[in-house]
């Protein structure tokens, strides 16, 4: 014989005939065709099982260790070989059915009850950048399951009542008795009458055909603390999809998305804007006044909505000044982030011939004629400034 039947199950020359069987189940649950689900799994199964059908049987397994053919004896065509009436192969056969069985898992689950707790719904809201920093309260439609007012959730017409499953008999659960090599194997499936739930609704309510609840669109006001961010979520308990026969509701999620404002730019609690200023308020100096995020709600009591920033003399592009506590509102904390702002000059690009004589002149006096080129070095320099300030990264 070419093939090693010891081999092919697993087990030792000495192995014992419970060894055997335990390594027989094993293998054959794992390269049935109904699991493996390779090209090759039939031609593996009938191996195992002409292996067990050896080894299981004194005077084959006495014949094959001795370098017989045991197939002589009457090969494998048998009621209990492959492809027999009692076999894998058998008309009726559950490969799933063997596995519960042998497992112990055929127990009678009972009815299941109609009433259960409905799923969890998310919706989405976006808001302007001054709403999510100073918190607001809005309304959010929902189109979700709600409870049914017209049985009130039982799901039956005129106040009637479910009656008893005849399939069952009211157990919710059907066992039936198939044969298979190993013996009678005991199958428990859900009642396909009634569907497990041990009853059937006979007048079922015209409103929600029996569920207990319809699909309809609501409003829900929802408080949005201050400091929230995209991303973030609301949750609001009870407030989900009612579930079937009326059960209680599950959650719903409210997930924000913040919108880009025109002219901030929010990093964590942090603001983030950008001024531009004359070339000659630059070089003298001058006084700028700047509208915070708080203007964008001037009937709430926000803060301050506009400050007023020292321009110094000589101020370059990239400049950044600091106004403390003109930020962000911080999330379920105290205090609020800073405001940074960042001053861009502006070099005039039209000029009359009056204009051009007096820049003119003061090149003159200044020197600057003719100007050598001044490299920035690498560093957090105007550019790296400018490109935080617009929202962009090194």
């Amino acid at each position: 014989m070419s093939t090693d039947y010891y081999e092919v199950l697993g087990v030792s020359r000495d192995a014992t005939d419970e060894q055997i069987k335990k390594a027989y189940r094993r293998m054959a649950m794992k390269v049935h065709p109904d699991v493996a689900q390779s090209e090759d799994a039939h031609e593996k199964f009938k191996q195992i099982n002409e292996a067990y059908e050896t080894l299981k049987d004194p005077q084959k397994r006495h014949i094959y260790d001795r370098g017989g053919d045991p197939n002589q004896m009457g090969g494998f065509g048998g009621a209990g070989g492959f492809g027999g009436a009692g076999g894998f192969g058998g008309a009726g056969f559950d490969f799933t059915n063997l596995v519960d069985a042998m497992f112990g898992q055929q127990t009678s689950r009972g009815p299941r009850s109609r009433v259960r707790r409905g799923q969890d719904a998310l919706v989405r809201l976006q808001l302007d950048l001054a709403e999510a920093a100073f918190g607001i309260t809005k309304s959010v439609k929902v189109d979700t399951a709600v409870l049914c007012t017209v049985c009130n959730g039982k799901g039956s017409a005129d106040g009637s009542e479910p009656t008893r499953c005849s399939t069952c008999h009211g157990q919710g659960d059907v066992t039936t008795v198939q044969r298979s090599f190993l013996g009678d194997i005991r199958s428990t499936q859900p009642c396909p009458n009634c569907r497990g739930y041990g009853s059937v609704i006979t007048n079922p309510c015209h409103e929600c055909s029996g569920e207990g609840r319809v699909r309809a669109s609501r409003s829900i006001n929802v408080k949005i603390p201050a400091g929230v961010s995209t991303g973030n979520r609301i949750h609001l308990a009870s407030h989900g999809e009612v579930g079937p026969g009326g059960g209680p509701a599950g959650d719903l999620f409210v997930e924000l998305a913040v919108r880009n404002h025109e002219v901030f730019r929010r990093d964590g609690d942090d603001l983030e804007m950008v001024v531009k200023i004359p070339m000659t308020a630059a070089a003298l100096g001058t006084e700028v006044t700047v509208q915070t995020l708080a203007a964008d709600r001037p009937d709430d009591d926000l803060g301050e909505p506009e400050v007023q920033l020292e321009v110094p003399q000589g101020t370059q592009s990239g400049t950044r000044v600091t106004v403390p506590g003109q930020g962000v509102p911080r999330l379920r904390s105290n205090g609020r982030g800073d405001l940074g702002v960042t001053f861009m000059v502006q070099t005039p690009t039209r000029l009359d011939d009056e204009q051009r004589e007096l820049l003119r002149q003061l090149a003159e006096l200044r020197g600057e004629n003719s100007v050598e080129p001044s490299v920035q070095k690498h560093g957090r320099g105007m550019f790296s400034r400018l490109k935080e300030a617009f929202g962009g990264h090194d």
